[in-house]
């Protein structure tokens, strides 16, 4: 009497059995071991249910397929779990979750443990066909991802897309990639009592973090007070010459030794209506007394018309100068004098 106790359900003869037929039925066995390494596809849930497949005894059936494609036509409404039967065969499944509804399924094969694929993805699982308690087991290849929800996963080094959504699956940040980049952004926890830190790292020796608001949007810091680094920026021009540029965007706070007469161009105010530019010069003179200063780049304004500086050889003075118009018009005034 023939037997399908093996992985495939693959029919075996008997001795003696099956006397000028034996070949007919050796021709189907070997059929059904292309079948199984194939392609098959089944509606696994008919209704919103756990449900059952068994791979049938020698005869075709979807589930021999090495991959396997469980489609349901009803509509699943929560994680539904797919059975595969006899809980004695032992083999590799590749699995894909092509069900209605959105949901995940949990592949089955005894009271062991099962492995849940994900709606729209495809996993390699294998059946051990350990009995009443057998077990399906997760290989840990995604041949096709859908939504992942992972938990105690180490990543290393993953490559990420274009953006990082929230629970919602709204943008919460949007990743660009520069060729040939060196340089990127470190992110350190901290223990009690200290702050976590955002850092650029990266090859080049001085790196800079740049944030760019959109449009008429601003950068808005929320603190008590700023410490450390954050304060105003000293640009040291040096040596006057006759002419010099006094670019307001790269820092706050300007010295200069004048060594002629000098003209000191204002330029690269802030353009947002809503936001003033102001800045200081502490100009030193150098050995040579009464040399001259004139400002351009804007409509210079000093109280009551005039402003003196001192002359004196080595002596300094401190201007301040504000604008609340992009540039157009400069307020100036010399709050000290004569430092010497």
């Amino acid at each position: 009497m023939a037997t399908y106790t093996n992985n495939l359900r693959l029919k075996e003869i008997a001795t003696g059995d099956e006397d000028g037929t034996w070949g007919t039925s050796t021709n189907t066995n070997l059929s059904l071991i292309a079948d199984s390494l194939g392609y098959g596809t089944q509606d696994g849930f008919a209704s919103d249910a756990d449900a059952t497949t068994t791979v049938a005894d020698g005869t075709t059936d979807p589930a021999r397929a090495l991959y396997f494609k469980v489609t349901s036509s009803a509509t699943l409404t929560a994680t539904r779990t797919l059975t595969i039967a006899p809980n004695t065969i032992s083999r590799v499944m590749i699995i894909e979750n092509a069900t209605t509804g959105s949901q995940s399924i949990a592949i089955s094969q005894g009271s062991g443990g099962n492995v849940t694929v994900p709606t729209g993805e495809t996993r390699a699982v294998y059946l051990d066909g350990a009995g009443a308690g057998a077990t399906v087991v997760d290989t840990g290849i995604v041949l096709a991802a859908g939504t992942q929800t992972l938990t105690n996963k180490t990543l290393t080094s993953p490559i990420i897309g274009t953006d990082i959504k929230d629970t919602n699956s709204n943008e919460l940040f949007k990743l660009t990639a520069t060729a040939s980049a060196v340089n990127e952004l470190t992110i350190a926890n901290a223990a009690t009592g200290s702050g976590p830190t955002i850092s650029a790292t990266g090859g080049d020796t001085n790196v800079d973090i740049n944030l760019t608001p959109k449009g008429s949007g601003e950068v808005d810091v929320t603190a008590s007070f700023l410490t450390g680094i954050f304060s105003d920026k000293v640009v040291a021009l040096g040596n006057t010459g006759t002419a010099q540029t006094i670019t307001t965007s790269s820092g706050s706070v300007f010295t200069a030794t004048l060594t002629d007469n000098c003209t000191f161009t204002l330029s690269s105010s802030n353009q947002n209506s809503s936001r003033a530019t102001s800045f200081t010069l502490i100009l030193t003179n150098d050995g040579t007394p009464s040399r001259t200063v004139a400002f351009a780049g804007g409509s210079i304004l000093y109280p009551q018309g005039v402003v003196a500086r001192t002359e004196d050889a080595g002596a300094t003075d401190i201007w301040f100068f504000t604008t609340v118009d992009g540039g157009t018009t400069w307020y100036a005034s010399i709050p000290m004098k004569n430092l010497s």
